[in-house]
């Protein structure tokens, strides 16, 4: 609903469904729900709580400018984050961080509230040790986050190698990849919300610091090509 996505049909959409029908038989998954966002920007994502509620949903952009070979790698790469249960880890982990969040937030009101209602133990207290544990309240919930968005990278990585395990074939996803760097057309449907689910960043932004690439839900593109060339 969030990208306006409508399901696919088989006979208009026959490489999409054909390919995903082959590869989900080959590693031993249902077949999945199939959509399509109309959109020019090539891209796509997999979503579901596990192999037996999944979707794949690919862009009207990305169906026309891949080739049936280049398509098997990207489908590969989606049914991967399927069958790995990514999409319920990073569930899992949101809450966490979330969770971390709310309590984090919670004892610093707590203590602002309540900082002078016992003046007798005032004087008793470190203020150093007050002010490095507020600090570590602060920092708390960005640390959990950037470790959030470590894993979701790392699972990218994975999905990478579990698709081409799949196919057995790492130029058909190397050159996906590539295709996918070289367009620069973000996506019209993008949110934040839904931007880690995708294949590549949807907003299209090139990052090039460590720091930038620190809080970004995907890995370098071409860190993945490269290491998909090393297989």
């Amino acid at each position: 609903m969030t990208t306006r996505a409508q399901a696919a049909n088989k006979r208009q959409f026959f490489d999409f469904y054909t390919v995903t029908e082959n590869l989900a038989l080959a590693g031993g998954l249902p077949m999945p729900k199939l959509y399509v966002i109309n959109d020019p920007s090539p891209n796509a994502f997999a979503t579901g709580r596990d192999p037996k509620h999944a979707v794949v949903c690919a862009t009207t952009g990305l169906l026309e400018i891949m080739n049936r070979t280049e398509l098997e790698g990207v489908i590969a790469h989606e049914l991967s984050h399927v069958k790995n249960y990514d999409i319920l880890l990073a569930l899992i982990v949101a809450v966490l961080v979330g969770t971390l969040a709310v309590i984090s937030d919670w004892v610093i009101r707590s203590m602002w509230w309540h900082r002078g209602s016992d003046d007798d133990n005032r004087g008793n207290r470190n203020p150093i040790f007050l002010v490095l544990f507020i600090i570590a309240l602060i920092l708390t919930p960005v640390i959990a986050t950037i470790i959030q968005l470590a894993i979701s990278r790392r699972r990218e990585y994975l999905a990478d190698a579990s698709g081409v395990l799949l196919t057995r074939y790492p130029e058909g996803l190397v050159h996906a990849l590539e295709k996918l760097r070289d367009n620069s057309q973000p996506l019209r449907q993008a949110a934040s919300s839904t931007a880690h689910l995708f294949i590549d960043n949807p907003f299209k932004k090139k990052n090039s610091s460590w720091f930038v690439n620190l809080f970004s839900t995907h890995p370098p593109i071409e860190e993945r090509i490269k290491i998909l060339k090393s297989m």
